[in-house]
């Protein structure tokens, strides 16, 4: 005996004429700065009214793909979509959320090495040059505050530039993605303002022998330099977290 189901749920006409719209772009090939026909051709188009095509071209402009201009030859024009703008729309969604270095090292551990091996075949000279110049800027002491940062940064720099060369966009932008977290989170921010010396040996080591091991193209090696570097790494935060965290009871009490 068959057993009726519930309708799904009706998706909203403006959801339609969004993703319509979208479907457009990519058939028709536009890029930045081409323009969007006018809302009245638009709405005529969807057999939809003004007010539902508007607020579709108004999700649109708040996820970043298009932008509208007003006046003598303005209307609704395809935007860029950068990364950065993808970053920071998605850390806007983790604002509200917990989120910790053990969070983002499970991440790290798991994508990273993956990126190094996918970089092998396309990185170039240029590539290599960047990453040895990124660690001449922090295999030595820092000799202020601003100069401390400035290693900080570069050193999750270097992770950027190696997965920059992954072969897969998807899997180098969740890679940038962490490297963005880990710069922008306030636990990472506290510790790397801290003024203790940090020993980057170790550090420095593995990021030497991952760029020999990639001019090799050896891959087994690439993963498991990567690999061990990125568990050092959690350590070494994560040890640096709770000596911030003891400092914090004691300053407490």
């Amino acid at each position: 005996m068959s057993q009726d189901t519930p309708d799904a749920p009706r998706r909203k006409r403006t959801d339609e004429i969004v993703d319509a719209i979208k479907e457009t772009i990519i058939r028709d090939n536009l890029v930045p700065g081409d323009r969007l026909p006018q809302e009245k051709d638009l709405a005529q188009h969807y057999a939809a009214g003004k007010g539902t095509v508007r607020e579709a071209l108004k999700s649109l402009e708040v996820q970043g793909l298009i932008r509208t201009k007003t006046g003598p030859g303005g209307g609704a024009f395809i935007e860029s979509m950068t990364e950065t703008r993808a970053m920071s729309l998605l850390s806007n969604y983790l604002f509200t959320r917990e989120l910790s270095i053990g969070n983002i090292y499970a991440l790290r551990k798991a994508l990273e090495p993956i990126a190094a091996v996918s970089a092998i075949h396309a990185i170039d000279e240029a590539g290599f040059a960047r990453l040895n110049q990124l660690i001449t800027v922090y295999d030595h002491p820092p000799a202020d505050d601003d100069e401390r940062w400035a290693q900080r940064m570069a050193e999750l720099d270097f992770h950027g530039v190696v997965a920059s060369y992954a072969d897969n966009v998807l899997l180098a932008f969740l890679c940038h993605f962490l490297q963005r977290l880990l710069k922008d989170l306030a636990v990472c921010k506290d510790i790397y303002q801290r003024p203790e010396p940090v020993d980057r040996r170790v550090g420095i080591n593995f990021q030497r022998r991952l760029i020999d091991a990639m001019r090799h193209k050896d891959a087994e090696e690439v993963e498991a330099i990567m690999r061990a570097h990125m568990q050092h790494a959690e350590a070494s935060m994560l040890a640096l977290e709770a000596t911030l965290e003891e400092r914090f009871l004691s300053d407490s009490v």
